[in-house]
């Protein structure tokens, strides 16, 4: 029963060792291969977020699993933008030495974004008001040689004395 016991205490102490780092053995062929893959944006400096939950800043490069995922591009005052990547067929031909076939390439790599800045808000895109009509131009007067003389004033009205009442 001491045996039992001081083995099973020595299995769990070995199972909380598991997430410390310590080095996994897999096997070349089982489980999901990684691929890296770059993320551009335009502008630069844009959050990438995988679906899978890994994240950085572009221009940037993230080694992922190989399934199918998508990634979202987001950068303040711009538009969000999600890129499906897919998984797709190697186009090499399985290597006669090896016999290997080549691992599948991700689709588009690298990942390129262009944002789109955030429209206005709907106050701000009123319509500008339309542009003022310019006044025509004067026509300009003749030099003083060229004028006319001043014909005489007319003769001012009678006025009658009292002025009438106004209105």
């Amino acid at each position: 029963m001491k045996r039992f016991v001081a083995i099973a205490a020595c299995g769990f102490g070995l199972a909380g060792c598991t997430g410390l780092g310590m080095p996994s053995f897999s096997l070349p062929g089982f489980g999901p291969s990684t691929t890296t893959i770059q993320f551009e944006s335009q502008p630069p400096g844009a959050e990438a977020r995988t679906s899978t939950g890994q994240t950085c800043r572009t221009p940037c490069s993230l080694a992922v699993a190989g399934t199918e995922f998508t990634v979202t591009f987001g950068l303040n005052g711009y538009q969000t933008q999600t890129i499906p990547v897919r998984i797709s067929d190697a186009t090499e031909m399985v290597d006669p030495n090896t016999g290997t076939s080549p691992a599948p390439r991700m689709v588009p790599n690298p990942v390129f974004a262009e944002l789109q800045p955030v429209p206005p808000p709907a106050a701000a895109r009123r319509r500008a008001p339309p542009p003022r009509r310019q006044q025509p131009v004067a026509q300009q007067r003749p030099a003083p040689s060229q004028q006319p003389a001043p014909a005489a004033p007319a003769p001012a009205p009678a006025a009658a004395w009292p002025p009438p009442p106004t209105r």
